[in-house]
């Protein structure tokens, strides 16, 4: 009797410790066997008693007050009615009718107290059609350990870069969003966000150019995939110059190409999108690193590049997107105290990423005129949380990002094994780099 007793112990300890392994190295699997169902058994038991607890019930209509009233019993208050759920990979997703006299602003008031009442990591309240609404309840913490979903068909332009708190994927899509800037500290997260970024885009039929006034640190290591590099405020001023004037270039095609004639209409365009495939051109990818570092000045020479410089990157920001020339901004530190133009470039950037910063001003400029939550929400992610990020864009949505880890090594692998790929924009060649080679690399022997 004792060795049954010693050996469902044996068993019992053996089921826990094979739990806890599945939730640490499969947590999707985890969720879906066991958390899953966990949380449906929650919600569909205290499902009503929540709703009054959180005051999400209306009075009893008048028919169920008649019929109360007939039966003598005591109405019950109307609560919403849960229609669907659907089990996803980061939790369940909730369809509810809402009672007459609801919005869904009193769910979304009230999605702190439902999210501490059933448990779960987050719950985002988000409107259908009228009078219903869906409720995402997030039970793990999907953005404690990223893992990111298999990647769909491929998209030219477009660059699954991190996992939102919601579950859903954050694709960075250049054609919807094409100028985009990048906030972070030393070690925010920021550089691994860049890495994920142009390893996501060496596979595409895309020009890479980088801007890096840390003598390339940065940038360099990607130089197999590179169709130009500018390391230092001089060559970032020239390459600029010479970026205008294919932007210029590719607008007088474009206007050449367009058909204005009767009959025609269906040939004009104002992009490169409508040429045909054989006249258009290669669309180009700018990433910038340091900004601030464009904007510094030391003596009058200096104030008059910065100047050049300042105003090239804002005609490229107002007017890239139709030439296929987008912006990545990247910075540690970027305020308006920069000087003329600061603010000029922040409001055509539409995309907004704000990792960890060393200062609010930094967060305002970045999120400050998407939300004053989403400000609050950047300043508060804490150094161990390296690459948690705000993301955001100019309509006024936000939402709390990370992405998955990129080491060096994948980014620059990325680089080089697609490195037939970069493209030939004679324009751009003087700046071509020269393919990167580990400082780390064994020299054979002269002998």
């Amino acid at each position: 009797m004792a060795t049954g007793h010693v050996l469902t112990l044996v068993g019992l300890v053996l089921i826990a410790a094979g739990l806890v392994v599945l939730r640490r190295q499969h947590p999707v699997w985890f969720w879906f066997a066991i958390g899953a169902p966990a949380k449906l058994t929650r919600i569909a038991f205290t499902y009503r008693s929540v709703m009054e607890a959180c005051g999400l019930t209306e009075p009893p209509s008048r028919l169920r007050l008649t019929v109360a009233a007939a039966t003598k019993r005591t109405p019950s208050r109307m609560v919403p009615r849960l229609t669907r759920v659907r089990i996803t990979a980061s939790g369940l997703v909730l369809r509810i009718k809402m009672q007459p006299g609801q919005e869904v602003h009193d769910f979304e008031t009230a999605s702190e107290r439902l999210r501490h009442s059933w448990r779960a990591y987050a719950v985002h309240v988000s409107a259908l059609t009228p009078g219903w609404l869906q409720v995402k309840v997030i039970g793990p913490d999907v953005l404690n350990r990223v893992v990111m979903p298999r990647p769909a068909e491929p998209k030219l332009l477009s660059v699954p870069v991190a996992l939102r708190s919601d579950g859903v994927v954050h694709t960075r899509d250049f054609r919807t969003v094409p100028h985009e800037l990048v906030m972070g500290a030393t070690e925010s997260g920021k550089s691994v966000y860049l890495r994920g970024l142009v390893k996501g885009l060496a596979p595409q039929a895309v020009a890479l150019v980088g801007i890096d006034c840390k003598w390339g640190v940065e940038l360099a290591p990607f130089s197999s995939r590179l169709s130009a590099l500018a390391c230092t405020p001089q060559e970032a001023a020239d390459l600029l110059d010479v970026l205008v004037t294919e932007m210029t270039e590719r607008y007088e095609l474009i206007r050449t190409v367009q058909r204005l004639g009767p009959g025609s209409l269906e040939s004009i365009t104002s992009d490169i999108w409508g040429l045909p495939e054989d006249m258009r051109p290669v669309p180009i990818v700018v990433f910038i690193d340091e900004v601030a570092e464009l904007f510094l000045t030391a003596n009058s020479a200096d104030e008059k590049r910065r100047d050049q410089m300042v105003t090239q990157l804002v005609r490229l920001a107002q007017l890239g997107r139709a030439a296929g020339i987008y912006l990545e901004v990247c910075g540690q530190r970027f305020g308006s105290d920069l000087g003329k133009g600061a603010t000029a470039l922040r409001a055509q950037l539409t995309g907004r990423i704000s990792h960890r910063v060393n200062d609010e001003a930094t967060a305002k400029m970045a999120l400050g005129d998407i939300s004053p939550v989403a400000v609050l929400a950047a300043t508060t992610i804490a150094p161990e949380q390296r690459g948690v990020a705000v993301a955001g864009d100019s309509s006024g949505g936000w939402s709390l990002v990370r992405s998955p880890f990129t080491s060096l090594d994948d980014a620059v692998a990325a680089c080089t094994g697609h490195a037939g790929l970069t493209p030939v924009i004679p324009a751009l060649e003087p700046f071509r780099p020269e393919a990167f080679t580990s400082p780390f690399a064994l020299v054979p022997d002269k002998d």
